[in-house]
């Protein structure tokens, strides 16, 4: 478990994770399935199996959700852009890509694989649904819901939204035509907020024209749309502004080493207190063993402190998080962002170079921004 999301295992080594907002939207889809849906149009069953079919069906459409972005990762990792991971939350599914497409045509067969895949399950859902029809059956009920909403699916990803599939495909052809990623996202970003504003007057609309549910629902996507398609923006100037920056440029090369045998009060008093710093290399016998960080002295009990070595504490040298000191700066902080962590390893074969940290990469950030560079 990590952060808001619950880790569910790999798929084709692309680790799977539910956000805790998916729980939500998973109670919502099977209630509307088994307690109003299939029970209007199927009046003949059992009680209990309402619930039974809507659980079913509920669980093989957050299956085709899964399916939809495994087919944008599998492409991906195709085109040679790594996925950390893929989660499903109250919108649906994301698959978290490491950096963007290296050509147009990547990005177009990527943006594609995603409602291709939600087509062919329609048609599989539709076929079973043709040979099932007319009896009735909890088969018929499933199929037929499953190829309605997998078509939808595909539809609705196929709007000119950036995030949406269908954005990420007009940010593909701006690219194409203009030979500029930048620019292709700063029109598709824009498009994206103009629809995104679209959800939200129509959300709006029907709200006051008595629609609570439904115009909420549809106002909340736009938002969400709108806050997505910003943030891609955001993100991509960011990194346009570190392109070509590398580690060695702002990482902190004097790291002064602290023995194994300090106790844990003596850093706070000595050391991390009038220092500022955050982290600390642990070294014994002339090597560094490992590095203690604010984070480790904030789980031990502040009794313990006097009693306690910081080798004891100290996260050891073969589980540190680690960084070469070429590496790109855009790489590190998407990394640090991903991984949760305030702080990595600056290494050079097997030396200690020094350490990277992310208060440092934000100051730097900003300078350069407040500085037009």
């Amino acid at each position: 478990m990590t952060g808001n999301t619950l880790r569910l295992g790999r798929i084709l080594g692309i680790e799977i994770r539910l956000d805790y907002s998916w729980f939500v939207i998973f109670v919502l889809v099977t209630w509307s399935l088994a307690g109003q849906l299939f029970p209007s149009s199927y009046p003949g069953w059992a009680p209990m199996a309402y619930w039974v079919v809507g659980l079913l069906a509920a669980v093989l459409f957050f299956g085709s959700v899964l399916a939809h972005e495994l087919a944008h990762s599998l492409v991906s990792q195709r085109y040679g852009v790594p996925v950390h991971d893929i989660t499903l939350f109250i919108f649906g599914g994301a698959a978290h890509i490491s950096d963007e497409p290296k050509t147009a045509r990547g990005e177009l067969v990527m943006a594609l694989a995603g409602p291709a895949t939600s087509l062919l399950l329609s048609a599989f859902f539709g076929m079973l649904w043709l040979l099932s029809r007319g009896t009735g059956s909890y088969l018929y009920a499933i199929s037929s819901w499953l190829a309605g909403v997998n078509l939808s699916l595909a539809v609705f990803n196929l709007i000119p939204g950036f995030p949406l599939d269908g954005g990420r495909v007009f940010r593909a052809i701006v690219w194409a035509i203009s030979g500029n990623l930048r620019l292709a996202t700063r029109i598709a970003t824009g498009l994206g907020r103009l629809v995104a504003f679209g959800f939200i007057f129509a959300g709006v609309w029907q709200i006051f024209g008595g629609n609570l549910a439904n115009g909420l629902w549809i106002a909340f996507i736009g938002w969400f749309l709108e806050n997505a398609s910003a943030n891609t923006y955001r993100r991509q100037a960011l990194r346009d502004m570190l392109a070509g920056h590398k580690v060695s440029e702002i990482m902190t090369r004097e790291c002064a080493h602290i023995p194994a045998t300090l106790t844990v009060e003596a850093l706070v008093n000595d050391l991390l207190l009038p220092s500022g710093r955050r982290c600390f290399p642990v070294e014994e016998g002339g090597r560094v063993q490992g590095l203690v960080t604010v984070h480790r002295i904030q789980q031990m009990p502040r009794a313990q402190w006097p009693h306690t070595r910081v080798d004891q504490i100290m996260i050891p040298l073969d589980q540190l998080k680690t960084v070469r000191p070429d590496d790109e700066l855009d790489d590190v902080l998407e990394r640090m962002t991903h991984e949760d962590v305030n702080q990595l390893v600056v290494v050079e074969g097997q030396e200690l170079m020094g350490l990277v940290a992310r208060d440092g990469l934000l100051n730097y950030i900003r300078t350069r921004s407040e500085l037009g560079i």
